[in-house]
């Protein structure tokens, strides 16, 4: 008689994947609606740019010691669940604040344990496909799918629902990702086994990173390039809506966006190691400049498609390109400490974005994307001089 047999274990990849898949579906439904439902609030535009800014500061001050952390954990796994535990429980409290304070503090609190643990999550996800041989692009790609389902909904069950539904619907998503996180593998690589980085030349303490130019200004750079796609999160469903344009197209709208971004992460692997990583980061600087040029003029629906599915090339490959860029001139002992440290950036300039846009929107309305197109030829800039420094080198990995 034969025994059934049992089915094989999930992969560690399969389980990170259904982590990731769950991470941003919350902040894909708050991108679509959480400008709405504040001003529907009575909340201005230069208060919701303070909704949106003050957890990202806050963020910002503990990303390198969560960082820090975790890199000292025995698995930067067990950081990561915890945040996303903490990240479940408190948004439970947004049922309770109606005015632009509580909102403020709860809003805060909510973004704070799941954005900290953002940077861990990519670096020991690296570290553990670098080290299987298997694809980052393709596993990051599901975050952004589950971002993008949500950016499809939340339009039409706000239509359908009317916009109480916002709340339950952004609580359930913190629970749904906080009851994934249990499923997690061990990240580390076990004891014996080389690390994916045990050669690099810039390793063993984050202040050998921060004394080499050019390794820290194309991060710099695309920070810059990341705190204007900030300003299309923050009031980018709020500008369409002055527009005329209606919550059910505003949300397909965004997720364009969120479809182009999830196709070059999957794509990302057959042609990635073409191209250096900071020319392709470069390549996202130039393209978001001439992207936010074209919104500044309020173009109609079918060109906002066209603009959104360029998603992929202003976010996705300069993401992904710093993201390769940061493991393979690092040591994993400051694995995570050094994406906080890309993280951290990302967020001082998103902080300045949201409270410089949330003063320019006011005063400018859409051409406030002007100068969102200035930041990113800036941006471009850093760039642009660290491959005036130091040129990349085939010896140091198709990534360098």
């Amino acid at each position: 008689m034969l025994l059934p047999t049992l089915p094989a274990p999930l992969t560690p990849e399969v389980r990170t994947t259904a982590f990731y898949f769950t991470y941003f579906m919350g902040p894909g439904a708050a991108v679509v609606f959480l400008p709405i439902w504040l001003s529907e609030k009575g909340i201005g535009t230069e208060q919701i740019g303070m909704i949106n800014a003050v957890p990202v500061l806050v963020i910002l001050l503990l990303n390198l010691v969560v960082g820090r952390l975790a890199d000292k954990a025995s698995d930067w796994r067990q950081v990561i669940v915890i945040g996303a535990l903490i990240a479940g429980i408190v948004p439970i409290g947004l049922f309770f604040v109606n005015e632009f304070w509580g909102i403020l503090l709860f809003w805060t609190l909510c973004s704070l344990p799941g954005g900290a643990i953002g940077p861990v999550l990519d670096a020991a996800t690296m570290r553990m496909t670098r080290r299987n041989g298997s694809d980052f692009g393709s596993i990051r790609a599901w975050g952004t799918v589950g971002y993008m389902l949500f950016n499809a909904l939340t339009g039409f069950l706000v239509v359908w629902f009317g916009s109480t539904i916002f709340v339950p619907l952004f609580v359930g998503l913190a629970l749904l990702r906080a009851g994934a996180s249990l499923q997690l593998p061990a990240f580390r690589a076990p004891p014996g086994l080389p690390t994916v980085a045990a050669t690099q030349p810039v390793a063993g303490k984050l202040r050998a990173v921060l004394v080499k130019p050019w390794f820290f200004l194309p991060l710099v750079g695309f920070a810059m390039v990341f705190g204007t796609h900030i300003f299309l999160n923050a009031f980018g469903a709020l500008l369409w809506k002055q527009q005329g344009i209606s919550e059910s197209v505003i949300g397909p709208l965004i997720a364009l966006g969120s479809a182009s971004e999830a196709g070059m992460m999957f794509v990302w692997k057959r042609f990635g190691g073409r191209i250096s990583a900071r020319h392709l980061i470069l390549i996202s600087a130039v393209a978001s400049a001439l992207r936010w040029i074209a919104m500044a003029f309020a173009p109609p629906v079918p060109v906002l498609v066209a603009l959104q599915l360029t998603h992929g090339i202003t976010f996705a490959i300069g993401y992904l390109g710093c993201v390769h860029f940061i493991a393979n001139w690092t040591s994993e002992d400051i694995a995570a400490e050094t994406q906080s440290l890309f993280t951290v950036l990302q967020q001082l300039m998103s902080v300045l974005a949201l409270l410089a846009f949330g003063w320019l929107v006011a005063l400018y309305g859409n051409q406030a994307y002007l100068f969102a197109a200035l930041t990113a030829f800036v941006g471009g800039g850093c760039i642009w001089a660290s491959l005036k420094m130091m040129q990349p080198k085939a010896a140091a990995g198709a990534f360098s």
